[in-house]
């Protein structure tokens, strides 16, 4: 019991962090341009689309239910992969943003992604589905690989 309620208030933590980074995506754009790669085009409307979708996956995460709540917490680790792009751009081109003003600081930032994602995906369930799909790739009936076979 103890850990449903460790993974529920991880769950709505993770939801109201992605509310209010949704919302300063709104609020303040020029920040936000930091993490857009340089080559993307329309990089204001990346970071205004991003903030939607931050917002959207936010409120996701609090209200979903059942295997609902788990398909959430998939398509927000994806989520969370696909911006990734963007914090490496901003280590790379040495942008300042977010307090984040040296390279070590950048590089550092880099290695908070992988443990969102298993983040997201181990307070909504989401880690069921990704087995699931994975099983499906290697195909139905197959069973487990053993190595030497």
């Amino acid at each position: 019991m103890r850990t449903a309620w460790v993974r529920r208030t991880a769950r709505l933590v993770l939801g109201a962090f992605l509310l209010v980074a949704g919302v300063a995506h709104l609020v303040d754009v020029e920040a936000f341009l930091a993490q857009v790669p340089p080559w993307l085009p329309a990089r204001e409307a990346v970071v205004l689309v991003s903030g939607v979708v931050e917002l959207v996956l936010g409120a996701a995460l609090l209200l979903a239910r059942g295997r609902r709540r788990a398909q959430v917490g998939l398509v927000v680790a994806t989520f969370l992969v696909a911006v990734f792009p963007g914090n490496v751009s901003q280590w790379l081109t040495g942008a300042d943003a977010f307090g984040l003003e040296t390279d070590g600081a950048r590089l550092a930032r880099l290695f908070f992604q992988p443990p969102l994602v298993a983040w997201a995906l181990w307070c909504t369930g989401g880690w069921g589905i990704l087995v699931e799909l994975v099983g499906r790739r290697r195909g139905a009936g197959e069973g487990p690989v053993r190595p030497g076979a």
